[in-house]
């Protein structure tokens, strides 16, 4: 299941079974996928952790998971179950502090933290939270200070306005990323079509790239997605 700039009414359902697809990126040689539980995104609760643990089993791929994951236990729960890195997203804007805490205890690599955004009337862009449907009113780079440094390491932020459309990744809003966090692994997502997006995202050195409606629908051939494979991500799972 895709959406379509965040919209929960604007669903595109692909017929796919998960394990399916991930045998499917698994042949091509990948080794990392991201997985999104959008039932868990949308109601703050995981709700499709038995699905999530089948997937974290398969050998050879490493799952990075979001959707709904609002606590300490959750992250607990998903690690235990095999997911190799937790995407935390809403909590992460509404209590950085303790978010802060879980990144201590289970690791930094064990934890991404998310950013969903819209770019803002000021020209900044503007987190939101709870499934993309509220405007934190917080920018991404307040977001990001009330942190500190050295807690983070790896930071996924997505265009909500490009998601799902195929009209190519937001580059001015990694370029500034990378210019005022040159320290964190960002990780791009929204609005990804071909290889071109792709070799422009690794120009900048961002360290992965997320894809799912260009990978869903194939629309990139398998000579040109070759070079980028240990970066490709999966769709979002519902």
């Amino acid at each position: 299941m895709r959406l379509r700039q965040g919209d929960f009414a604007a669903e595109t359902s692909y017929g796919i079974e998960p394990g399916a697809l991930v045998e499917r990126y698994q042949a091509l040689g990948t080794r990392w996928l991201h997985v999104v539980d959008l039932d868990g995104a949308k109601d703050g609760v995981t709700a499709n952790s038995h699905v999530i643990e089948s997937l974290a089993h398969h050998p050879g791929i490493s799952l990075q998971v979001g959707g709904g994951v609002r606590s300490a236990a959750a992250v607990e729960r998903l690690l235990s179950g095999g997911v190799a890195r937790v995407v935390v997203g809403s909590a992460a804007v509404q209590r950085p502090a303790e978010v802060a805490t879980w990144i201590g205890a289970f690791g930094a690599d064990r934890i991404c933290v998310a950013f969903d955004v819209k770019p803002g009337r000021a020209g900044d862009f503007e987190v939101h939270t709870d499934g993309w449907t509220v405007n934190s009113a917080v920018s991404l780079w307040g977001a990001l200070a009330t942190f500190g440094a050295g807690v983070l390491r790896h930071v996924l932020c997505t265009d909500i306005s490009r998601d799902g459309t195929l009209r190519g990744p937001n580059l001015a809003l990694y370029r500034e990323a990378l210019w005022r966090y040159p320290q964190l692994l960002w990780q791009a997502s929204g609005g990804i079509r071909d290889c071109l997006d792709l070799t422009a995202l690794a120009r900048l050195r961002v360290a992965a790239a997320v894809s799912g409606t260009a990978l869903l629908e194939e629309r990139i051939p398998v000579k040109e997605l070759r070079p980028f494979l240990p970066d490709a991500s999966s769709p979002a799972l519902t």
